[in-house]
């Protein structure tokens, strides 16, 4: 059985310093290429939804992750306080606000 595990341990006559360079010139690429696709990507997208998030102001129609709409009837910190119905406002996380709806252009009815 000894025997056995020294043949298996034998060297190969391989150079080990090309196949440890080879490893990290693998694992340099698979790096990259979860950065590029992966992180770059979410990065970019986190970046988008902050400005976003910064960029609400008083009377934005919102919609929040739940599916809500509202108007944006007061703004703190961390908080949105949203107009959903007349006398009816309700109080969420701005990260909540999933997207700000553009407004529509004026009715082709008013004559201007």
């Amino acid at each position: 059985m000894t025997h056995l595990i020294h043949i298996a341990m034998a060297p190969s006559g391989q150079n080990p310093e090309g196949s440890l360079v080879s490893t990290l010139v693998m694992f340099g690429l698979i790096i990259a290429i979860f950065y590029f696709l992966i992180l770059r990507p979410q990065q970019k997208r986190q970046k988008g939804k902050q400005k976003m998030l910064d960029a609400i102001k008083k009377g934005d129609k919102v919609v929040t992750a739940g599916g809500l709409h509202g108007t944006v009837a007061g703004l703190d910190d961390k908080t949105v306080l949203l107009q959903v119905s007349d006398n009816v406002k309700m109080k969420f996380e701005r990260s909540a606000i999933a997207s700000i709806l553009k407004e529509s252009e004026p009715d082709a009815k008013d004559g201007k």
